[in-house]
């Protein structure tokens, strides 16, 4: 016999609230199937304002054409590319017009030398 009385003594569980709250099961067969199917499609998703989709384990632009992220890349570094060998082209073309204005100016010079030996 206990010195205290019996102190465990379980409440009972009070009684499950309905199971679900949703509305989707007095649906009709067709409408559930659209709601609730397999049926769903790639992946998307909008980021600023473009919408990727994700098709044969790559994204691609929904909205703006069908070039690859990796396509992209290579246009990207094409460019640079491209506008780095511009600005070497213009630096070489800059110099060599300053060559030509530097030679053009030593002719000048020795010109007027020579129309001033001719006269003396």
């Amino acid at each position: 016999m206990p010195l205290f009385g019996n102190t465990f003594s379980p409440k009972k569980i009070p009684a499950r609230k309905a199971a679900s709250l949703s509305s989707l099961h007095t649906l009709d067969r067709s409408t559930r199937e659209i709601e609730l199917g397999t049926d769903f499609g790639p992946p998307s998703m909008k980021i600023g304002g473009q919408i990727l989709k994700f098709e044969a384990g790559e994204w691609i632009t929904e909205s703006g054409g069908t070039v690859s992220n990796k396509e992209m890349q290579k246009l990207k570094k094409l460019n640079m590319q491209l506008e780095e060998e511009n600005n070497l082209l213009k630096l070489k073309i800059e110099s060599l017009m300053e060559m030509l204005t530097e030679t053009t100016v030593q002719y000048h010079l020795m010109q007027k030398e020579m129309e001033e030996v001719k006269l003396h």
